[in-house]
């Protein structure tokens, strides 16, 4: 979710900021299974290597970070609280039950819903490479890594989502002797996976160490394995004629999507190991245009939340399209329900909203429009060969893949997988 830190979040930074100073680079060792190391290069191995996660060829290796050596028990540990909902304070809610496997792990609702039940001003972001992003919210620009990311969902009061702000020791404490009836199966013996995960800290089960783990776990949903990719590489694939003309038709000065989509992610704010310049990019796609002055709804301001500029108004980062086909509803705030809209929307350059609706204006005459969106003629059939090339972005292979499944059993699969 695109939030701001509240108080707490911010006091428990500050304390994870100067664990990190005196750390340093201290856990750096093998983990305990000795089944792999903390390498990124024995983890993250290129196309055709025997590295226990292959990156998808053409891909760059994710940026890692000094404190947190990728090692495949952190990543263990981060899955398993992951799906936890026993990690959320009044037990009701885990962090995949706002990031659903089957739908690229989103939720398919219109704005998430919080553990307390309290409705977000955001749309779930799906987490296809979210290691890869510059940034790692909608528009929040201060957010710009996954431990960062793990503190504000675990801490956030406005909305609670986990709801640890305030009870963080009684959380520790149940993952240090997690109880039997929390769990529909054997608990999960976390003083082990913390220990084999964090073999060189002192003390394993902390909020520095959960934050770790959690960002492990979302380092290895890579995503690069579709049809169009497939096809970029010359390897069997089934994508259609009508496909490969949408492919034609999306990279085209005509409709000019690329310009925010582009890349191996297919977004223009993106991250990652040898990278000169870090792309933190924010665009004004002309969806609202209040009272005719450029505004956007009154919890949906964009970057100008974070940046206080009036130019930032309505600014947000644009998502990748990795499977795009299963993310729907569109937009920060799900305001657009399918593939199809989205289209009439950019052709038009803007959504217009009529009175009464307190939203209404013309989004096409917003002041802060990008002037990458300018409208676009396109014609029943280039619209069906667009959408085919979207559904051609879907990577089956990562929807099903075991290794990012719940190991509780309480989400299932899609339904086309194996």
């Amino acid at each position: 979710m695109n939030l701001l830190f509240s108080k707490r979040s911010i006091e428990l930074l500050i304390s994870i900021l100067t664990s990190l100073v005196l750390a340093g680079c201290a856990d750096s060792g093998n983990d305990v299974s000795q089944v792999e190391t903390s390498s990124k290069s024995a983890v993250f191995g290129e196309c055709g290597s025997t590295a226990p996660l292959q990156l998808p060829c053409g891909f760059p290796l994710p940026r890692e970070e000094d404190n947190n050596r990728l090692s495949m028990a952190k990543v263990e540990l981060g899955r398993f609280m992951f799906y936890d909902r026993n990690l959320s304070f009044n037990k009701t809610q885990s962090c995949a039950d706002c990031h659903l496997q089957e739908k690229a792990f989103t939720d398919g609702l219109t704005v998430s819903v919080g553990s307390a039940g309290h409705p977000h001003s955001r749309n779930a972001m799906s987490m296809t490479n979210v290691v890869y992003n510059g940034t790692m919210n909608w528009a929040n620009n201060q957010v710009v890594n996954l431990q960062q990311q793990a503190l504000a969902v675990i801490t956030n009061e406005a909305p609670i989502e986990l709801g640890w702000s305030g009870h963080e020791v009684e959380m520790l404490a149940r993952l240090s002797t997690p109880l039997a009836q929390d769990y529909s199966t054997a608990p999960p013996d976390y003083p082990t996976l913390f220990a084999n995960a964090f073999p060189d800290e002192a003390e394993k089960i902390t909020l520095f160490t959960v934050t770790k783990a959690f960002a492990a776990f979302g380092s290895i949903m890579i995503s690069g394995d579709s049809d169009f990719d497939k096809e970029q590489r010359s390897e069997p694939n089934t994508m259609t004629d009508a496909a490969k003309r949408g492919r034609e038709l999306f990279f085209s000065e005509q409709l000019e999507c690329f310009h925010c989509h582009a890349g191996f992610n297919f977004s223009d704010s993106v991250d990652h190991d040898g990278i000169r310049f870090t792309q933190n990019s924010f665009h004004n796609n002309a969806l609202y245009n209040i009272g005719g002055v450029g505004l956007y709804p009154s919890d949906n301001h964009g970057l100008r939340e974070f940046t206080l500029r009036p130019e930032d108004e309505g600014k947000f980062r644009a998502p990748t399209l990795r499977n795009i086909a299963l993310t729907a509803p569109y937009m920060h705030d799900g305001s657009i329900a399918t593939l199809d809209e989205v289209i009439d929307h950019y052709a038009r350059g803007g959504r217009v909203i009529l009175p009464p609706d307190p939203n209404a204006g013309d989004g096409a005459l917003n002041p802060n429009r990008s002037g990458l969106v300018n409208g676009f003629v396109i014609s029943t059939n280039e619209r069906l060969d667009l959408i085919a090339f979207f559904e051609s972005l879907t990577d089956w292979k990562f929807i099903c893949r075991n290794d990012l499944s719940d190991p509780f059993g309480n989400t299932q699969k899609h339904t086309l997988c194996p």
